[in-house]
């Protein structure tokens, strides 16, 4: 690992496109960070030197330095300099922060975490939907499930209604703070091509029954069979296109209780 009296200046580029040089700026360190090749602890180069190394202005440095410490990434400190944080300070959803991380994901690790995570957000959702289940929120998922059925000889019009039926369950939840992180988490996943991963033959077939599962407990206002059906079909539908090229990891759950 670098020292602190000799920076890591050999991971910089000596210089970047014209336009958008702080975006790229910030997209560069980002990455460095998130994989590894700036470690917790360590110092960026003094500001001199790192705003010669990717050829912008030391204001355009302290702006781009300034957004790294907004996204937790780096703490900036009087007399010390710009040193890394540990992950557990990072703002893991910040586009910039979610998709660096996505991206650089060999081992599929960050999007088997994402699917905990959604999955935990969307079944709560699911039940709550149930819970409190309207006319107006159950004919809205109907006709998304109907849209679904419509579009399934069309892969991209039948993901784009997929996405559309879980969003439209997320707004008629009601709870907006779990209904903003579900869909930062899934934007940032349908980006990726890992995520998407490889559907089998009859993948669209299985989906459109995991989504009807959903909506008919729902329609009993079934709260327990509505968390389950959410649950197991986000961790199913995940296992079942996840890149074979990679062993899933163990997620500490039984065995009845896997899905998307």
């Amino acid at each position: 690992m670098p020292t602190e009296s000799q920076p890591a200046t050999r991971l910089f580029p000596r210089r970047l496109p014209a336009g958008r040089l702080g975006v790229a700026v910030v997209s560069e360190l980002v990455d460095l960070i998130v994989t590894g090749q700036l470690q917790e602890g360590e110092l960026l180069p003094p500001e001199g030197p790192l705003s010669e190394h990717f050829g912008v202005s030391r204001t355009v440095l302290r702006e781009s330095v300034k957004r790294l410490e907004e996204k937790g990434l780096v703490i900036v400190s009087q007399g010390r300099g710009t040193q890394v944080r540990a992950p557990g300070y990072w703002n893991m959803l910040d586009p910039v922060v979610l998709s660096a991380l996505i991206d650089n994901d060999e081992t599929l690790g960050v999007l088997d975490e994402l699917t905990v995570v959604r999955a935990s957000l969307e079944s709560a959702m699911a039940g709550a939907v149930a819970g409190s289940r309207s006319a107006d929120g159950l004919r809205r998922l109907e006709n998304a499930l109907t849209t679904m059925r419509e579009s399934a000889s069309e892969a991209d019009s039948f993901r784009q209604a997929d996405v559309v039926f879980h969003y439209a369950l997320m707004e008629i939840s009601g709870n907006r703070l779990a209904e903003n992180i579900a869909k930062q988490l899934y934007k940032r996943a349908v980006e990726s091509s890992r995520y998407q991963g490889i559907d089998p033959p009859d993948a669209f077939e299985l989906t459109l029954k995991e989504h009807a599962a959903i909506v008919d407990a729902i329609s009993r206002q079934d709260v327990a069979a509505a968390q389950k059906a959410m649950h197991d079909h986000i961790h199913v539908s995940w296992e079942r296109r996840r890149l074979p090229d990679h062993a899933p990891r163990a997620r500490g759950r039984a065995r009845g209780q896997e899905s998307e």
